[in-house]
């Protein structure tokens, strides 16, 4: 019995060093010839370093031409040295194409033809060419001819691939929590400050038939009464109402107008642009007033005059001052570095076949 458990050992002995010799005989040629083909796709499948669950390399934001012909300053480590954004570098130098992760063009300068798309340069494999846009859909000419060509969508649109608000609602600190003070010096009614009247405009008929039925306080290159953007906010202070209409009757598009005129004012806004469910997925409730819930624009005027004398339903659409606070996004560098919060979320194959009917997509 002894000898078979000893013949049995030997023989295991035996193809265990038969093993170790055939992985040393292996060894050397791995490490000449390179990993096996199934290491090397892995590697350029996730070629990031990962730390505490996270990307830990850098990801190249290049800005193909500057908003507006604006530039800013891109010195040092932008995206964290300003917002806390890691591992993200933005840059505007043409010359590091090759490297770029996202390559940003603002449809503006396309309109203008002051830029063109860089179509006679090899576009590295994975590179993402990014359409980026805060204008309405009215502007944004023929995108037509831009089918097939981009991957990433950035604008206010809230079904964008990077959402970039005029502005939005982020929660107070726990000791935060401190009741602001309405506005109190109220002298008008209802104001509005307006530069670009176009009687075509919705928001034009809108003025016209609610200043027949109260009156409203207009100021702004129109009437010839400009206000400094230092009186600006202290002028909404004193009205009871502002009328935060747009100039498109579009999808999402909710500018400044409702984010610093009338919530940064004080001063309850009156909005008119997208649907009324497009208002509602932004601002809290209670916090303004839609022109399309009033069957008629006499009734809406009539209601803002019972409102404004009743002083404790008018403070009501103050109450979201208690736990939330007004951020306004005004630096292209914000709006691009939050590119890189999403970037490994984003599907690697996507391309907007008809980028047209997605721009002018009508709001549901």
């Amino acid at each position: 019995m002894m000898g078979c458990v000893n013949i049995k050992r030997t023989v295991l002995s035996s193809r265990k060093k038969r093993l170790l010799l055939s992985f040393l005989c292996v060894l050397p040629l791995c490490l000449f010839n390179g990993w096996p083909r199934r290491f090397q796709a892995l590697k350029a499948i996730n070629p990031f370093t990962f730390r505490n669950g996270s990307s830990s390399r850098n990801i190249t934001i290049l800005l193909w031409h500057w908003p507006f012909r604006r530039a800013l300053s891109l010195r040092g480590d932008v995206c964290w040295d300003l917002y806390r954004i890691p591992h993200c570098r933005l840059v505007d130098q043409r010359s590091l194409f090759p490297s770029a992760d996202v390559v940003v063009f603002h449809n503006r300068e396309l309109v203008l033809g002051q830029q063109k798309l860089p179509l006679n340069l090899s576009r590295p494999q994975g590179q993402r060419w990014a359409w980026m846009s805060l204008e309405a859909p009215v502007h944004n000419d023929n995108l037509w001819q831009y089918a097939n060509i981009f991957n990433m969508t950035i604008t206010y649109r809230r079904d964008a691939d990077i959402t970039i608000p005029y502005g939005e609602l982020l929660p107070k600190e726990t000791e935060g929590h401190l009741v602001e003070e309405v506005p109190l010096n109220k002298s008008f009614l209802v104001c509005w400050v307006v530069s670009n009247y176009r009687t075509h405009h919705r928001r034009s008929k809108v003025y016209k038939e609610l200043n027949a039925t109260v009156p409203v306080k207009v100021y702004g290159r129109w009437t010839n009464n400009p206000l400094s953007s230092q009186a600006l906010l202290p002028t909404i202070s004193r009205c009871y109402f502002y009328l935060a209409v747009e100039n498109s009757v579009t999808k999402d598009y909710v500018t400044e107008k409702l984010w610093r005129n009338a919530f940064q004012g004080g001063a309850v806004p009156v909005v008119l642009g997208p649907p009324l469910d497009n208002y509602k997925a932004v601002a809290p409730p209670n916090s303004f007033i839609h022109v399309d819930e009033f069957a008629s624009v006499k009734e809406l005027g009539k209601y803002l005059q019972e409102l404004a004398r009743d002083k404790e339903h008018y403070n009501e659409y103050f109450t979201w001052k208690h736990q939330w606070k007004v951020k306004l996004y005004t630096d292209w560098r914000e709006r691009l570095c939050k590119i890189c919060l999403q970037y490994n979320n984003l599907p690697q194959e996507k391309v907007y076949s008809n980028l047209e009917a997605w721009a002018n997509a009508k709001s549901t």
